[in-house]
């Protein structure tokens, strides 16, 4: 069986460019998911980019820093900045917060459901969940959204780690290397919580393409794909996007390079695939059981409007 392979876009919901590029890259065969932002500023345009073509996996993009609260203030006030209003600006600030005890998990999961559950009334099925910067690779961030998910009807989440393998192909700086060698030692943690080591929610091999953030071009796409192995599901974590006067407006490091990781994928990603013995392309909706009540037409998807314990 040859590997199965997952193209997902984060950021969707950010500009109306991103979410431009995101369907054009669908329909070009070279994404099968994204990841959408509750509170993004083009959240009305993603979702109805995503209603009208189910084809796309949308999971949802959960936003801890560097964004505005999809739930009230007053009641998540350890998760919010100086203002009291919006998130810590950076994730130093998250991370050093988190790690001082001052951030409680009980604030998380109120506003990940409350991100969540605007998704779903806004008629999303939600294939999955991930995190903004990756901050569910602690595991005070990765409880509650496990939680969350395994009651909100969502069978899968993001594995945050990037395989030893795809590192090892060098196309990180030496200190994002060694940054990611020293977050690495959280992934046993992570495995072994309890919704993922039964398996009530599922994840994949490992997420490829988070030491290339910002530097996605043809050839680190080639290598990458070159060296996938020859079985297991893996997640491509990408950026594309157009880069104009409304990425200009928003808070965001990646600007040119979303223009590049867009015509890298729509130039790579289907003269690959179209090969014999390419790797599956999935979505993380084909996952588990749920993949196979929904491929049966029979998967009811929550509403948001549901009471979660």
């Amino acid at each position: 069986m040859p590997p199965r392979l997952i193209l997902n876009a984060d950021d969707f919901g950010l500009t109306p460019g991103i979410n431009r590029a995101i369907l054009e890259l669908h329909l070009a065969g070279a994404l099968t998911s994204a990841t959408l932002m509750a509170t993004g500023p083009a959240f009305d345009d993603a979702v109805a980019i995503a209603r009208s073509h189910p084809t796309l996996g949308i999971g949802c993009h959960i936003v801890l820093t560097d964004g505005i609260p999809a739930a009230h203030p007053q009641s998540i006030p350890t998760l919010l900045g100086a203002d009291g209003k919006t998130f810590r600006p950076t994730l130093i600030d998250f991370v050093q917060a988190l790690l001082r005890n001052d951030i409680d998990e009980d604030d998380i999961e109120r506003e990940a459901l409350a991100q969540i559950q605007k998704l779903q009334r806004a008629g999303i099925d939600i294939t999955h969940l991930d995190s903004h910067k990756h901050t569910h690779l602690f595991p005070a961030v990765a409880r509650p959204l496990l939680h969350l998910a395994q009651r909100c009807g969502i069978g899968a989440i993001r594995n945050p780690f990037e395989p030893l393998w795809a590192r090892r192909l060098g196309h990180a700086s030496l200190l994002r290397r060694s940054q990611m060698a020293l977050l690495g030692s959280l992934q046993p943690r992570f495995q072994h919580l309890p919704q993922l080591h039964h398996t009530h929610v599922l994840t994949t091999d490992g997420t490829l393409g988070i030491s290339t953030t910002g530097h996605l071009n043809d050839a680190t796409l080639n290598q990458i794909l070159d060296a996938l192995p020859p079985e297991g599901t893996f997640e491509l974590c990408c950026h594309p996007g157009y880069h104009d006067a409304d990425l200009n407006a928003v808070t965001t490091r990646l600007r040119s390079s979303r223009d590049t990781e867009r015509e890298t994928l729509a130039t790579i990603i289907p003269k690959r695939f179209a090969q014999p013995n390419a790797p599956q392309l999935i979505n993380y909706g084909c996952l588990g059981s749920f993949g196979v009540l929904r491929s049966a037409g029979q998967f009811t998807p929550n509403t948001g409007y549901e009471k979660i314990l």
